[in-house]
């Protein structure tokens, strides 16, 4: 397993947009935007059960994230690693992330039976920052 460096974790704690890249069935690469976080040793983001990169990471963990740091996009924070996925304090880390991206409380765009799920990425690989 590679680590975060202090300065991958620093990229991570700013208001950065991540690019997260899994594997659709037919083998090509699907690509998205996301919010993004991550602890001591996990890349993090949230996102719905059903929705495409989900049903990709439950079939294939493989994964890969791109995030330019906020304060300067050519310092690139890389990583590839394999994907965790847990519905267990996903509803309030969604509202954290709300709080970070928006300032709001509560994460405004929740649907109706929508199930938050978190994406926990292991670091295989870190390049970068």
């Amino acid at each position: 397993m590679a680590e975060l460096s202090s300065e991958a974790r620093e990229i991570l704690s700013k208001k950065a947009f991540a690019s997260v890249a899994t594997i659709n069935e037919d083998g090509s690469p699907q690509v998205t935007t996301v919010w993004i976080d991550a602890d001591d040793e996990h890349v993090i983001f949230n996102t719905a059960k059903g929705r495409l990169k989900a049903n990709n990471l439950t079939r294939d963990p493989r994964v890969s994230v791109a995030v330019p740091d906020p304060d300067n996009p050519y310092n690139q924070l890389k990583v590839q690693g394999s994907a965790e996925i847990s519905d267990e304090g996903a509803d309030e880390h969604i509202d954290a992330m709300a709080k970070k991206y928006l300032g709001q409380d509560s994460y405004p765009f929740r649907q109706p039976g929508e199930e938050r799920i978190i994406v926990r990425i292991r670091p295989t690989a870190v390049a970068g920052a």
